[in-house]
């Protein structure tokens, strides 16, 4: 807390404590108004507008520093200014007290707030900033809640001081009125109870719900309008049919057919998706083989004189289908059909909220889960598509190793594939606009994967600006401009990795009117409910991860909400997603990286590890690489991990469970760890955290202590 925190806090606390010490409570009771309201009316007689800014700065002051006595003062002001003048003063002054009560609750405690609890306190944000004046008015209609409790909870929370201000000028009006006209007979009251009868209450909560209400109606007269041309069937043939057989879709039908509803897949081409036949599989299988080979090249470092690997490329491509077809049984039409999924090969295409067509038969459904993933993005840039570019979906097809090849971006997908092939034999170079590889990860992480590729013999330029592409003697060029200067790249083979977009088009999402976001991924509420209600849409398609697991991860609230969401949703939960690039050294991610949280202005602390202190990488003679930790300052619980290393996707499976249970840096180092292992890592670096944060005060009463120990 800086200096000028705790001067305030110190103030207030002064004046808060005056306010209790000397009693002055007694002169903000109905007993007491009431023995003085003659007096107080002679003075206000005499002095009319010396009378009301009086009573406003006090009134400002009471409900500023959220003292007990603003009803009574209310009641005061219809006593003394009438039904008009009282509700004028009061409006005003309660709510810019209010407003400062807000102001102050979010400068002295909202960082505080944020730091502790950061990722439950950004979800409420998205709600506030979404609905936030809403609730507010809500809340201000129904005197039962109390109101000094709203000004410092809504502090807290991102809504903005103007929304806050005028919001509770309108909410607040009708209680305000209420107070104020009951003031007018105060002679007839003895306690505020006899103010609000149950009935004015129940009026008062009726008044309240009644927004909730009203933004429920909107939401129906919306659905009604957007459905408005597309009868509703009578009876469906299915509870949801789900359109693409990727991770999104298999996860989406399998969990709708575990509840027995009856649901259908439809697949235009190979069931599994990306992932099974050209994603993630293939290329882990293909990143197996060629480390094997650089391991092989690094036989001096394990003892041997020399290996020797002989290889045909057209054999490991094969081993790479092989694979693929051992994994597909997972995702295959017969598991599906034997879980109760209806399974479809075919183009689908939705012709209304309620109707798909696929092969020439129209299935009626009650939900549409729309799941048909993404696809490589091909830059606009001149001759390109002239050079016959291979993707990472048409990658998998050749059976000739390219003597000379090219790679365009430098992501996840990018670096693999980069990687991979230089290990296979290809004279390989890649070629980004950006200053550094893997530009989502924090600098020195990117400058560890530069290294190892340079040290692997790879090209790479960085801050090449492509210009175009050309023939020029049956040879393939790039022309790039680098610094002012022109590089002319010259190559066999063109591999494009750099980016993905999302599949919504050609299956009737544009004539029905689906929205889509500014990314042209299919825009969703926090439910993944489209802009129709009972179409939803999740995996790449919906963005905003293209990952495996989180396509999984979404199928489950896309399924849940789309079968009892009539009964109950839950929002999509974003909190802790893992990642990782599988380079070598591997680069796994949970939460935010130093680049992130300095971006966002998130208090953090750092802890560091070098793996190359660790017995077992030592062994293994993969002794390279960091665990970097991200947590609260002073404070064990963890905002980010990131880990560059042997297995560091796997490694880092522990502190995505702590991010997601709610265990910190602590926890992590008490636990046993098997020696030797690479996971010890986490072990240490929480050691680190540990030691980063002894006292050294305590350390030299420690030493007193032993000292006097040995006298």
């Amino acid at each position: 807390m800086n200096n000028k925190k705790i001067a305030l806090f110190l103030t207030i606390l002064l004046m808060v404590s005056a306010f209790f010490w000397f009693d002055v409570g007694q002169y903000l009771s109905l007993a007491f108004f009431k023995s003085q309201q003659e007096s107080i009316a002679a003075y206000y007689a005499q002095h009319p507008t010396k009378t009301m800014l009086i009573y406003f700065l006090v009134y400002v002051i009471v409900t500023g520093l959220s003292l007990p006595g603003a009803a009574i003062m209310t009641l005061a002001g219809g006593a003394i200014f009438g039904v008009v003048s009282g509700t004028i003063l009061v409006s005003f002054a309660s709510t810019i007290g209010a407003t400062l009560a807000f102001i102050v609750s979010r400068f002295l405690l909202r960082d505080f707030i944020s730091a502790k609890f950061g990722d439950k306190l950004s979800t409420i944000d998205e709600g506030i900033k979404k609905d936030g004046a809403l609730y507010l008015f809500t809340l201000r209609l129904v005197p039962a809640f109390p109101f000094f409790v709203i000004n410092m909870v809504m502090g807290l929370t991102a809504i903005s001081t103007i929304t806050f201000y005028l919001v509770s000028q309108v909410g607040m009006l009708a209680g305000t009125i209420v107070y104020v006209n009951a003031g007018t007979q105060i002679a007839q009251i003895d306690s505020l109870s006899g103010i609000l009868s149950p009935e004015l209450m129940g009026s008062f909560v009726l008044l309240g719900i009644f927004p909730l209400l009203a933004k429920k109606v909107v939401e129906w007269m919306k659905a009604r309008k957007i459905y408005a041309n597309y009868p509703k069937p009578k009876t469906f043939d299915q509870n949801l049919v789900a359109i693409g057989g990727g991770s999104a879709g298999l996860v989406t039908t399998y969990i709708g057919a575990a509840v027995k509803a009856k649901v259908t897949l439809i697949e235009k081409h190979k069931m599994g998706g990306d992932c099974l036949n050209t994603g993630c599989v293939p290329s882990k299988a293909l990143i197996r083989s060629a480390k094997f080979l650089s391991h092989a090249s690094r036989a001096k470092e394990l003892g041997f004189r020399s290996a020797k690997v002989e290889f045909e490329f057209a054999e490991v491509m094969e081993r790479v289908q092989r694979v693929i077809s051992t994994v597909a049984p997972h995702d295959s039409i017969e598991r599906y059909t034997g879980l109760g999924v209806e399974c479809i090969t075919g183009n689908a295409r939705i012709t209304s909220p309620y109707h798909v067509e696929v092969n020439g038969k129209t299935i009626t459904t009650k939900n549409i889960v729309i799941a048909t993933g993404a696809r490589p993005a091909i830059p606009p840039i001149e001759g390109i598509m002239d050079m016959n570019p291979l993707t990472s979906d048409t990658i998998w097809d050749i059976r000739e190793r390219p003597k000379r090849l090219l790679i365009l971006g430098a992501g996840p997908i990018g670096c693999e594939l980069t990687q991979t092939f230089a290990r296979l034999g290809c004279e390989t170079t890649q070629v980004l606009r950006g200053s550094r590889l893997m530009k989502k990860e924090d600098p020195e992480i990117s400058q560890l994967i530069l290294d190892r590729f340079r040290k692997e013999g790879i090209r790479v330029l960085l801050e090449h600006s492509m210009v175009k592409f050309i023939k020029e003697k049956q040879e393939k060029i790039l022309i790039c401009n680098h610094k002012g200067e022109e590089v002319r790249i010259a190559f066999d083979l063109l591999l494009v990795a750099s980016g993905r977009k999302a599949n919504v088009s050609g299956f009737g999402l544009e004539e029905l009117g689906v929205e889509l976001d500014k990314d042209s991924t299919i825009k969703t509420d926090q439910y993944l409910r489209t802009n129709f209600p009972n179409i939803f849409a999740c995996g790449d398609v919906a963005g905003p991860f293209q990952f495996t697991h989180t396509a999984a991860h979404q199928a489950w609230y896309a399924s849940v909400n789309a079968l009892f969401g009539r009964f109950k949703r839950f929002k999509v939960d974003y909190s802790v997603i893992p990642w990782a690039t599988f380079t070598d050294p591997e680069v796994a991610r949970v939460g935010i990286n130093q680049q992130e949280a300095e971006a966002q202005g998130i208090p953090h602390e750092i802890t560091t590890y070098g793996i190359d202190d660790l017995d077992r990488a030592i062994a293994d003679e993969e002794a390279h690489g960091v665990v970097k930790v991200l947590t609260v300052p002073g404070k064990d619980k963890i905002l980010g991990v990131t880990i560059v290393g042997d297995h560091a996707g796997d490694i880092i499976a522990e502190y995505v469970a702590a991010m997601r249970h709610g265990f910190g840096m602590k926890k992590i180092l008490s636990t046993i760890h098997i020696y030797p292992t690479l996971a010890e890592a986490n072990k240490y670096a929480a050691g680190v955290w540990k030691k980063n944060h002894v006292s050294p005060k305590a350390m030299l009463w420690l030493e007193k202590f032993h000292s006097w120990g040995r006298s």
